[in-house]
Parts: structure tokens; sequence; C-alpha cells
């Protein structure tokens, strides 16, 4: 049986970023409390003990829990077939890194830590309602080496309205003067229902976008990061073992509100209602996937990988060759896709417009 991932999602903010759509709500005892009974009762009645070797705690603000309920959450996860684990993160704010926390954490196995620092730039941090500077970032990421973390992702956030390529390349500097192992890199997306979206908020216009990503990437690469996702980039050997799961269309468990899964041929996603959540009903959608689905979903995914997909595995897993189900020829014609070495991918120089190219073969 091939081990599965399991993503957790952990709703509770202590504030909450103008840009930000994921679930979320205020941190309330009362309610983290009921949350993680029913987060365990969902566990009990989905979970069929498959091994688990990546696990990935997001939110929400997972920090934000008080150390009693971190370590509810954390027996809770324990609970799980983990013989197998290889690689275990957890989402933290800056602000909420303390030596008891980081205890905490190493004392369950967590072996990864996710960041979301986001910018050292002040007008930008003003504009999504963070607090933070570059000395308190150091002495947070000291605190985390000190405590045995080797494995710490950041994330960086560009695209403001007001930001030049040159401002987006200054601030990302800044942030690799933490030496992260990885970096998450995200284009601003202005959604619904967000504070930045409400006050009409203007971001940059897709050319500086693409000029933005392409500087990112000449960085980034620069500093032997290696750009193995559309958005990622990791020092060797360091790229995200559970997210690799998404992008190569295998399984994982999906616990806590509005978290998504995929098991047996089934995509699910939990409620976004917190007060349905906490009386026990904790699916929302459910779809049962065709071979072609599978196959859809395994393309879309697969090629936000730089390396792409392998045809061999492709075949071994579908018992078709990919070019006799999509217009694939035509597109290493025009060179929006190359094949080497049994990989067929996007063409690096086109990643930027990777839409477009999925929807000439789906």
């Amino acid at each position: 049986m091939e081990a599965k991932g399991v993503y957790v999602h952990v709703p509770f903010c202590k504030t909450i970023c103008s840009y930000c759509d994921f679930c979320k709500v205020f941190y309330n005892e009362r309610w983290a409390k009921k949350y993680l009974l029913s987060l365990k009762e969902e566990i009990k009645d989905i979970y069929m003990n498959d091994p688990i070797d990546t696990i990935y705690i997001g939110g929400g603000t997972p920090s934000a829990l008080s150390l009693e309920y971190l370590q509810q959450l954390l027996e809770i996860i324990k609970n799980l077939n983990l013989e197998n684990l290889k690689e275990y993160t957890f989402e933290c704010n800056l602000n909420d890194i303390n030596d008891s926390l980081l205890m905490m954490l190493r004392k369950f196995g967590v072996n990864r830590l996710s960041i979301g620092i986001q910018s050292f730039d002040p007008q930008k941090l003003k504009y999504m309602g963070r607090e933070h500077t570059f000395l308190e970032a150091q002495e947070k990421i000291k605190m985390c080496r000190n405590a045995g973390f080797s494995n710490i992702n950041i994330d960086f956030i560009y695209g403001f309205g007001f930001e030049t390529v040159k401002s987006v390349i200054q601030d990302l500097k800044m942030l690799l003067k933490l030496a992260p192992e990885h970096i998450s890199t995200y284009s601003l997306q202005l959604e619904e229902n967000t504070l930045l979206k409400i006050n009409h908020f203007k971001r940059i216009d897709d050319d500086t976008d693409a000029l933005m990503y392409k500087a990112i990437c000449r960085l980034l690469s620069k500093k032997k990061y290696h750009h193995y996702e559309i958005s990622n980039f990791a020092l060797p050997g360091k790229e995200s073992i559970h997210n690799l799961k998404y992008w190569q269309n295998k399984e994982y468990y999906g616990f806590g509100l509005s978290a998504s899964g995929y098991i047996d041929k089934i995509r699910y996603t939990n409620t976004k209602s917190l007060t349905k959540y906490l009386n026990g009903e904790y699916s929302q959608d459910k779809e049962i996937l065709t071979d072609k689905d599978i196959m859809d979903n395994h393309l879309m995914l697969g090629f936000r990988l730089v390396d792409g997909i392998n045809l061999e595995e492709f075949y071994n897993l579908y018992g078709v060759q990919m070019e006799s189900v999509y217009p694939i020829k035509p597109l290493l014609k025009n060179k929006d896709l190359i094949l080497k070495k049994g990989n067929i991918f996007i063409n690096p120089g086109k990643l930027y417009v990777m839409n477009e190219i999925l929807l000439k073969m789906i």
C-alpha cells in the first residue's frame, strides 16, 4: 500500500491579513476546544489506517493555538500510522515563534517549518496588516535553528500596485539573508471578500507581473535554488515532499474545516461553515472521478512541475500513451511543450502562460 499524505487545517488566526482568502476565523479558546473534538471525530470516521509519509498542518494560523490545544492537536495526529513518516510540516506566524512552541513541535516529530513572512517592505507590510522587522525575523529564525530545525520554508508575496521589479528584488534579497532551505513565491491575487478587494486595491499589470516573475527566477537560480514548481524554489534535496504529492496527483487525506482530499478516486472538500463542522457535518462536496478526470488532473497538476511528467510513468498508471489522449504533437512543434529524456514539460520560457497551454490540451 502506497503511503499517503495528510493535510490538517487549523482555521484560527490572531489577526486577519488583508489579502488572505483561506478559510479562517479569529482565535477563540472555546471554539478551538470544540474544533479539536470535531477534528478527532472526523479522523476517526474517515481515516483507514493507511501508512502516512507526509503531514502538513496549515491554516489559518496553526501557531495561534495555545500550547495546551497545540499539544491536543499533535496528540490527535500522533494516532495516525506514522511508521513511514518522512516530512512533517507546521505553518507558523513569525510573531508566535518561541522556545516553548518549538520544543513542543520537536517533541512530536515536526521536522519542517513554513513561515509566512511575505515581505520586509514597510509599505507592503502596512497594506497586508502585518508587523515584523528583519531583525525580529533573524532572531526567530536563529531560534528555530537552535531548536534543531534544518528545513524551513519562507513565503514571499509580490505584485502590489506600487511595486517595481527593482523593489521586489531588493525585498527578496532581504529574505535570502535568512538562508531558508525553501522559498514559496506568490503573485498577489485580489480574491473576493478580502479587504484589499473590498477597498479596490490595485495590483500590478500582467506585463510587469511577468517581468517580476522572471527576475525572481533569475535571482533564485543564481543563489542555487532549484526551481522545481512554478512558484516554488528549494535548495537541492529540500523540495517539499508533501506538496509534490499534490502535483504528482498522489493520494492524500484532508482533515479540518475547508480541507480537500483525494482518496480512492474520490476528490472531496469539507464544509467552510464552522457551525456545521462543529456539529459533525464535515463533508461538503464529493466527486467520483473517471479515468479521464484523473488523467486531466494529472496533466493540470503535473505541468506545474518544471520537470513535467514522465511519459513512461503516465503509461504505467493509465495504460495509454499521453499522445493518444491529448494533442501533444502540435504543442511540441510550436515549442509550448518540450520532450527531453522521457519527460514532457512546459517550455521554461512559457511557464508564466501555462494556463493557456493547458487549455489547448484539455
